[in-house]
């Protein structure tokens, strides 16, 4: 069982089958650094991409042939799959690889300034998602690719400079700056053992417009989120961000110990988030509206030649009823602690049992998350009260509960409550042998006192008593006063194998 966290925490070949329309749902060339970013000093804009493809698929079961026609006259055209041999036998479902690349030509002055978006841009990925599609069109399952992973290319000839290279290790964006959408492919099929059906590929200059169209995305934080490198300053709450926004949120990675982790948290909020809004906006339902949002996201697309109106009109229609809970997020597992690479610099090298199971699931059009104890997630499920925001996931907190009063079973009941929102208790309460508590309390050592802070939201009105030396375990004595267990949530959930997280848990509670 994981150790709750202290504080302060220290820095240490051929074509997809066809959907089926009658279901209902559905990192830098090489390894430069500077002194300004982190890796390459530049900022990680990912979940533009998802963004796009989110709405972009959701909407065009709602405008109609003719309308997904003229835009698809607009979207860049490429062939990522031109001469391609020897490749991964196709699965169930559908495989679309996002790239997100580093353009910014229609940033504007002000925009730079304002939202730190200096610097020049270059040929290279920043973000690379492998998204599966179901088979029934019910679920989404969004897998990050790190840009520092550990890659060996095939030999390939370079698309700058026309030098021919044999097989080298690089980190995996090198493979779109050496070979662009092709190499990338290549590279990305070698290493998952997944077959890719489309590939699309957008810069972050529409981002912050698709967003705008939208009328913004609402975002929670258990604290305070401030970046100077991104210039974000969020108070804890809840927020509506505007495009620039959105993409400060993105961006940051300099929040706290987490890094890249925290990072990638953060965007699948995000981009739940924006499922969410798109599907509850309205938006989706009104074809010139939607028209619009689509026409401005498309403005920097680049996809294959095969993702075209009339894959983009079946998927959509049969994804109609798609909502948060529809979609899950993860990211490749990786070795702890790095994989230096003379040359290329601290690489991360992919576990290699776990990213073996995650792929197969992939291919299995297996799901990535455990299923809910308390069933369906969807529309249908059962509604959940809604959960109080908490800094520390609770299923990262260890419990000891105590009946401190005289009635029968309050042990039980109290145990019972915390276990249903997630506290890894004991499951084995105790009698409290001292006087009879008023109140209920909640003793801690204090170097896990992030822990005891969301503990407490789920008891309202019980004391938090420091005792040094306790140890990792937190005792609840449940008194008198004790009335309930109130729902909480916290934002760093990560459950199952491959510790993936579904839409409807990380949006806004």
């Amino acid at each position: 069982m994981p150790t709750p966290p202290r504080s302060p925490r220290p820095r240490p070949a051929g074509r997809p089958r066809p959907p089926q329309t009658g279901v209902r749902s559905a990192r830098n060339v090489r390894n430069g650094r500077n002194a300004r970013g982190g890796r390459d000093g530049r900022p990680r804009w990912g979940m533009r991409v998802a963004t796009t493809l989110s709405v972009l698929v959701l909407g065009a079961g709602g405008i109609g042939h003719a309308l997904v026609t003229s835009l698809d006259t607009g979207i860049d055209r490429v062939d990522p799959f031109k001469d391609m041999k020897n490749r991964p036998d196709a699965g169930h479902g559908m495989n679309i690889l996002l790239v997100g690349t580093d353009g910014r030509d229609k940033i504007t002055k002000e925009e730079r300034e304002k939202y730190r978006l200096g610097g020049a841009p270059c040929r290279c990925t920043d973000t690379i998602m492998l998204v599966h599609i179901s088979e029934d069109r019910e679920r989404a399952s969004v897998v990050s690719l790190p840009r520092d992973s550990y890659a060996e290319l095939p030999s390939h000839t370079d698309g700058t400079t026309g030098d021919q290279h044999g097989p080298h290790p690089v980190k995996l964006n090198a493979a779109y700056s050496e070979g662009g959408p092709h190499l990338t492919v290549r590279t990305v099929e070698s290493m998952t053992g997944v077959k890719i059906d489309h590939y699309l590929e957008i810069d972050f200059t529409s981002f912050m417009k698709t967003v705008d169209a939208l009328g913004g995305v609402e975002i929670c934080t258990a604290k305070p989120l401030k970046d100077s490198h991104t210039g974000l300053d969020l108070k804890a709450g809840t927020h509506e961000l505007d495009g620039g926004q959105a993409l400060q949120y993105v961006r940051s990675r300099y929040l706290d110990g987490s890094s890249d982790l925290g990072r990638m948290q953060r965007q699948q909020r995000f981009m739940a988030a924006l499922v969410k809004q798109a599907t509850s906006s309205g938006v989706l339902l009104n074809p010139v509206k939607l028209r619009g949002v689509t026409s401005t996201m498309l403005e920097s697309v680049r996809a294959d030649k095969g993702f075209g109106t009339e894959e983009m009109l079946t998927l959509g229609k049969a994804m109609r009823d798609f909502t948060p809970a529809s979609s899950e997020f993860t990211s490749v597992p990786v070795i702890t602690g790095g994989f230096p690479v003379k040359g290329i610099g601290s690489t991360l090298k992919w576990d290699p049992v776990k990213s073996k199971k995650l792929f197969r699931a992939l291919r299995e059009d297996k799901p990535l998350t455990p299923p809910s104890p308390e069933g369906p997630r969807g529309p249908q499920g059962p509604r959940q009260p809604p959960a109080s925001m908490v800094e520390v996931s609770p299923q990262q907190i260890r419990v000891q509960v105590y009946n401190a009063t005289l009635q029968d079973g309050l042990g039980q009941r109290v145990d019972g409550a915390l276990r249903g929102t997630g506290f890894n208790t004991t499951r084995a309460p105790l009698n409290h042998t001292g006087p009879e508590a008023e109140r209920t309390q909640v003793l801690f050592d204090p170097r896990w006192d992030r822990s005891a802070k969301s503990l407490a939201v789920a008891l309202p009105g019980c004391e938090l008593r420091p005792v040094p030396r306790q140890g990792a375990t937190l005792k609840v004595m449940a008194g008198k006063d004790y009335e309930t267990v109130r729902p909480v949530r916290a934002e760093d959930v990560h459950q199952g194998e491959f510790g993936a997280v579904t839409g409807d848990q990380v949006v806004c509670p």
